[in-house]
């Protein structure tokens, strides 16, 4: 990338607020994760269900970390990988496509499911749905707004 470009580029902290409007979640803490490839969200009650020639994937997911509320999504399913974590566990994931909303861009990302009960953050955003559209600033947080559910409270 041209240093010109690079200018041109939003800065965001080392965890921004960011929206899946297609999973009917309006804000969830996601943490900027460069070292990972591809971004991973806490899904739990993962089904595959069959539906007009298509196969979905159907999960559950607390949006909020130490929170009971829940939110049921369904997302056409576009593959399976084989995915390794941070701590050299191999697991097959699901993967779905969907919209993220960051600041105010908004753009199709590949997303595995996986169960983040024990992680503080509920997403990670990896390089590959970050690449040329921003600059993270490691020393920074929610560079793109705070949650505007939490401010009108």
């Amino acid at each position: 990338m041209h240093l010109t470009a690079q200018k041109r580029l939003s800065q965001i902290g080392w965890y921004e607020w960011v929206s899946l409007p297609q999973l009917g979640l309006p804000a969830i803490l996601a943490k900027i994760d460069t070292g990972a490839k591809t971004s991973a969200l806490h899904a739990y009650r993962i089904e595959t269900v069959e539906k007009k020639g298509a196969t979905f994937v159907s999960f559950s997911l607390h949006p909020e970390r130490h929170s009971i509320k829940s939110v049921d999504c369904e997302a056409e399913l576009f593959d399976r990988r084989v995915v390794m974590d941070s701590g050299g566990h191999v697991e097959e994931r699901y993967v779905i496509k969907t919209l993220l909303v960051l600041g105010e861009q908004t753009w199709p990302i590949e997303v595995t499911l996986t169960n983040r009960d024990t992680m503080s953050f509920r997403m990670l955003l990896g390089r590959t749905a970050l690449r040329n559209r921003f600059i993270i600033n490691p020393a920074k947080q929610c560079l793109m707004g705070k949650n505007k559910k939490k401010r009108q409270s």
